[in-house]
């Protein structure tokens, strides 16, 4: 089915109703195509899903924040209704972003992500900090920090079925990982999961990724960070995941640290309403974008 098709099929769900009128675009980028959609008026608010979902994750999220803020949320390269890329361009994915909000004329924006999505916006703030009002770290990979050791051999296992077996098989694995134990405990969020699972092409799997590593590091260069910074972490996440958002928000200057309570790694789908009010407790502490020092729309960010 082409891009436009899924993405046309996917909005049009039941119960995926937002607050105000959503637009939703395909954007082509070399190598790939960008799935995205843009909800409400107001100061930008990027959101980034995790690994293996898309950006169904954040419903409840741009429900909230959409009758205040332009909530942009996509499918990364390969995920989603993205659909696959072209194994021989490389890229970034903090790139991508970037292109993204170049297209939507964007100049600057709060950017929030979820485990991969927190190592997505990571990136991209610094690669581009004065476009970044504010960033808001959940549950968030951070690359130097080793994922502890259940959590990492599942992470194996999933890619092994993938090419062994099948992507069905990878994807039931991938269900399966203690990042989810907390989530399928909750028959609602489980079905949210496999549904959105149930769509990834899982081209990082079984083929060749030429995504870029950024340098420096990210753990290299947190002290760099100088915008606002929101970093919380499930309770109940892996033990892996609970140190990485320790070391983030250790140190990274000012940054405001929240465990969530009664929830596992996916904190927006087990507890939304609690990170619903931590995002906009967040980001109605930001100063104003025009104090804030942001350029002119046409500026572009560092890739």
């Amino acid at each position: 089915m082409p891009v436009d098709e899924m993405e046309a099929a996917r909005t049009a769900r039941p119960g995926a109703a937002v607050q105000g009128a959503a637009t939703t675009g395909v954007l082509v980028v070399p190598g790939a195509r960008l799935a995205y959609e843009v909800t409400g008026q107001g100061p930008a608010v990027v959101l980034v899903h995790g690994f293996g979902l898309d950006m169904r994750m954040w419903d409840q999220q741009v429900e909230h924040l959409a009758p205040r803020f332009r909530v942009v949320r996509y499918d990364c390269r390969g995920f989603g209704a993205s659909g696959p890329f072209d194994p021989a361009i490389p890229y970034t994915h903090a790139g991508d972003l970037a292109a993204l909000l170049d297209h939507l004329a964007i100049g600057q924006a709060v950017l929030a992500g979820l485990s991969f999505g927190g190592r997505v916006v990571l990136q991209a703030a610094l690669a581009g900090p004065a476009r970044v009002r504010g960033l808001a770290l959940l549950d968030a990979v951070l690359d130097g920090v080793p994922w502890d050791h259940d959590s990492g051999a599942a992470l194996d296992d999933a890619a092994q079925r993938a090419r062994a077996s099948g992507l069905l098989a990878g994807r039931a694995s991938w269900l399966a990982h203690p990042l989810f134990a907390t989530a399928r405990q909750r028959p609602a969020v489980a079905s949210h999961l496999a549904a959105m699972v149930a769509g990834y092409p899982g081209q990082h799997w079984t083929g060749h990724d030429p995504h870029q590593e950024t340098q420096p590091q990210p753990i290299d260069v947190l002290e760099d960070l100088a915008m606002p910074v929101l970093v919380a972490v499930g309770e109940f996440d892996v033990p892996g995941f609970r140190e990485m958002s320790a070391v983030l928000a250790r140190r990274i200057p000012g940054a405001r640290y929240q465990l969530v309570s009664g929830a596992g790694h996916m904190i927006n789908l087990e507890q939304p309403a609690i990170v619903n009010e931590l995002l906009t407790g967040f980001l109605d502490r930001l100063p104003s974008a025009a104090a804030a020092g942001a350029g002119p729309e046409d500026e572009r960010w560092n890739r």
